[in-house]
């Protein structure tokens, strides 16, 4: 158990590196491609280059200390850690965009001329490729290994490539035309286009930070409770999701058949919350609040010879994200049981 923390913490830590390393490359190759051609739309993407180098080194630290057990201190882990870098990260793309903006109106009252823009084009291109190839590294191993930090940094990556693809064409239209306020233009809209990008990481940094509902993860969790249903689960509902990174704890309401006793329900309950944390994708806990049928759920109850049936059974509600986030009709009072089965990978 240990070993593959240990195996997914340092996969997660090694991209970590790759991408402040690659980012401190290609911020180089474009300070080189600005200082050749005087290009306002290059500086404006050299500019956001510098974000992202300083969220690769923010992420390196981040990711390291989300990566700590759950202590006493902290009892659902570090995992919100990545809100945190993610959101700065979104926060540093908006200040870049405000100062792409305003050097874009300085060109264009001055009209400063560009130079060797052939020259620029080669090496912004080189830096696009790198980027293209560093984004989708870091979106694969951030969706693989549940990390919001890199899956962040993947994102604005790969929007930095339709960036650089921007500022190329701005430049390949100077160079062809020989119009010069086409680069502070080209500049502006770049900058326009990088506010609406960190406003969107904010956004969904804020998000995790605030318990949002995610439906991807949910979708996930309510195949793994489909899944490993049995007869004694009649019905889930009003499930809460706390994530903090990749561990997820989950509260919900669980249907059970009155009549049962205590030591049945929880053995069913332990076994069911074992089989549903094995099989999601996530790190997490369950706990469920149960609650006694009160020969409300007969016709959708699967519970061979029941003494207490009422009705027959006709059909069982499949699990839905709908369904488990709902709080139904019957109002059942109940008991808790908090066996709550634990995974961490």
């Amino acid at each position: 158990m240990q070993s593959s923390i240990s195996s997914a913490d340092k996969i997660r830590n090694r991209a970590a590196w790759i991408s402040a390393i690659a980012s401190v490359v290609i911020f180089t190759m474009k300070v080189v491609a600005y200082r050749l051609t005087s290009s306002t739309a290059v500086l404006s993407d050299a500019l956001e280059s510098i974000v992202n180098v300083i969220a690769a080194i923010v992420a390196l630290f981040v990711i390291r200390f989300a990566a700590q057990p759950a202590d006493e201190d902290h009892p659902y882990g570090h995992g919100k850690a990545e809100y945190f870098s993610s959101a700065f990260e979104g926060g540093m793309i908006f200040f870049a965009a405000i100062m792409i903006v305003a050097e874009a109106a300085k060109a264009l009252i001055y009209h400063e001329p560009t130079q060797k823009l052939e020259m620029g084009l080669l090496i912004v291109g080189g830096a696009a490729l790198v980027n293209l190839a560093l984004g989708l590294y870091l979106k694969r191993v951030g969706t693989t290994h549940q990390s919001d930090a890199l899956k962040a940094s993947g994102a604005h990556v790969l929007s930095d490539v339709l960036t650089t693809a921007g500022v190329m064409v701005g430049l390949g239209l100077v160079l062809l035309t020989g119009i010069q306020w086409l680069d502070p233009v080209i500049a502006m809209l770049v900058g326009l286009q990088l506010a609406y990008s960190g406003f969107k990481i904010v956004r969904e940094s804020l998000g995790g930070l605030m318990d949002q509902q995610d439906m991807e993860s949910l979708e996930l969790l309510a195949s793994a409770l489909e899944k490993n249903r049995v007869p004694g689960v009649i019905n889930i509902h009003h499930l809460r999701v706390i994530r903090s990174g990749r561990f997820h704890h989950v509260d919900a309401h669980m249907v059970v058949p009155e009549y049962w006793d205590v030591s049945q329900v929880h053995a069913m309950t332990s076994d069911y919350e074992a089989g549903v944390v094995k099989d999601y994708e996530f790190d997490g806990e369950l706990a469920f609040h149960v609650d006694p049928c009160k020969k409300s759920y007969c016709d959708s109850c699967e519970v061979p010879q029941c003494p207490i049936r009422l009705q027959p059974f006709r059909h069982r509600q499949d699990f839905s994200v709908k369904s488990l986030t709902d709080d139904p009709a019957p109002t059942n009072q109940g008991t808790h049981d908090r066996s709550g089965s634990k995974k961490t990978n």
